[in-house]
């Protein structure tokens, strides 16, 4: 049986991405694009260290009762997002209380779900986050298609979304966040 997410449990949310401005609209960078409009909402502020951006927010549960989240960034290039890990680690902060926010190749452009365990499916960078932790955490899978030759994929993920697609990014991040619920 999978269990039910429930942002309470929550402790850390990891935005995947590849760091600088020359990355930031492309496909594979859409963790950042939906961990920025959560800190945006919650007026986090970034704090930095070598491999990460981060920042806490505070959320309340249905009692009012204030629930803290960490914010984070790899700033690793996505093939080491894993490195992170460590940082949480030494918090005390369990796979199961994780949600990766992350690009899905399998999934048609728009389709956003969240899922608890399962393969990394050939994405580098939870790849790395499973060869830290495991498979056992949380996941907001982010639609984007996938090109017609399997050979086009690096070059497709590191791409910037076509203009149909950026154009609906602000009404996706925004499911995104509600899917969330916070």
């Amino acid at each position: 049986m999978n269990p039910v997410f429930d942002v309470y449990t929550i402790k850390a949310i990891i935005g995947l991405g590849n760091p600088g401005g020359a990355y930031a609209r492309n496909r594979h960078s859409i963790g950042f694009g939906v961990i920025n409009a959560l800190a945006e909402k919650y007026n986090a502020t970034w704090q930095s260290s070598e491999l990460m951006e981060y920042a806490t927010i505070a959320v309340h549960d249905t009692t009012g009762a204030p629930h803290s989240i960490l914010l984070i960034k790899p700033q690793t290039f996505m093939n080491n997002s894993g490195r992170v890990l460590s940082f949480m680690q030494k918090k005390g902060i369990k796979p199961e209380q994780i949600l990766v926010i992350h690009d899905e190749l399998e999934k048609p452009f728009g389709k956003i779900v969240i899922k608890f365990g399962g393969s990394h499916k050939g994405h580098n960078g939870l790849k790395s986050i499973m060869s830290m932790i495991g498979a056992d955490f949380w996941h907001l899978a982010f639609g984007i298609g996938r090109p017609a030759d399997k050979n086009d994929v690096p070059s497709y993920v590191l791409s910037n979304f076509a203009p149909d697609e950026a154009s609906r990014i602000p009404e996706l991040i925004d499911q995104s966040l509600a899917l969330v619920k916070i």
